[in-house]
Parts: structure tokens; sequence; C-alpha cells
């Protein structure tokens, strides 16, 4: 299982016959993801404070991602899933609206 945190207006117009596509598609070639232990510090590096957030929990072994997923190493040494394509719609288990961390995550 990976995750996404999405902004709400992007996640709202997904439809199962629309992907899922972040604005970092567009402007970097892929969609930023993390892994259950890196969600916590993505949140807080990128996204603290915001209450509006759309958690996506993704199945990493969907088989409508083997192509587009790649786990790459970032300067820091950390490796990250990225998606190089719109996330299927099927490829999402659980959509959470208005997540944030628990304390004990951070």
């Amino acid at each position: 299982m990976i995750h996404h945190l999405a902004e709400p207006g992007a996640w709202a117009v997904t439809t199962p016959q629309r992907a899922y596509e972040a604005a970092s598609l567009a402007t970097e070639g892929f969609i930023h993801l993390s892994t259950p232990a890196q969600l916590s510090a993505t949140f807080g590096r990128f996204y603290a404070g915001r209450t509006d957030l759309v958690l996506l929990d993704v199945d990493d072994t969907h088989s409508a991602l083997v192509d587009l997923l790649r786990w790459e190493e970032i300067p820091s040494g950390e490796v990250f899933p990225h998606m190089y394509g719109p996330l299927p719609v099927e490829a999402v288990t659980r959509v959470r609206p208005h997540w944030r961390p628990h304390i004990d995550d951070a």
C-alpha cells in the first residue's frame, strides 16, 4: 500500500472514467506518492497546517500500475514511489477526506 496526498479540487473531478491527475504530473512528469512510513514526514514538509487534503490509499500491486509506478531515489537517498501517468481510479482502495497525521505519526 502506498499513499498520495491530493488537493481536494483535483480529486473532486476524478471519476471511474477519468483517472486522477495531480498538478505535478503536468509540471514534473509524475505524481508523488509515499509509503506508510514516509506519509507523516511528507505531510509535515509540504502540507503542514492543511486540513483540506484528501488521502488516497493506493494498491501498489494493482495491475493498472505495472507500467506507471517507479521507485526512485531522491537526493537524500530515500526511495519514493512515483506515478508516471494519471492514477487509475481502480487502484485507489480508500479515500479519506480532511486527512491529517495523528500526533503519534509525526
